[in-house]
């Protein structure tokens, strides 16, 4: 236990990923992107927000491993990566879903 506890670098990657899905909006597109891939515009309008906001939500996402994207001609479309870390958060997300909103 003590040697885990020392290990402080590995305590700040877990809480660095959990603090991507401390905001509504990213938890809303990294849910979105575990089931499709979507462009941008696309994300915008399902969410019903400009596009530099969603950019903005993008970026720390992709940045910490929880989203890949791809570039397709002038567009870079975007979906959950497929890693351990990604495929157990989506799957929290939607337990925790079922369970605090049941009428779903």
């Amino acid at each position: 236990m003590q040697e885990q506890l020392s290990r402080v670098s590995n305590f700040q990657t877990v809480a660095d990923i959990f603090k991507q899905l401390g905001d509504t909006t990213r938890i809303r597109i990294f849910w979105l992107l575990c089931h499709c891939e979507e462009c941008v515009i696309n994300i915008s309008a399902m969410l019903e927000m400009s596009s530099p906001a969603v950019s903005h939500h993008l970026r720390p996402l992709k940045n910490s491993g929880l989203i890949v994207c791809r570039r397709d001609g002038r567009e870079m479309y975007y979906r959950a990566a497929n890693t351990p870390q990604s495929r157990l958060l989506h799957q929290m997300i939607e337990q925790v879903m079922q369970i605090a909103c049941p009428e779903l």
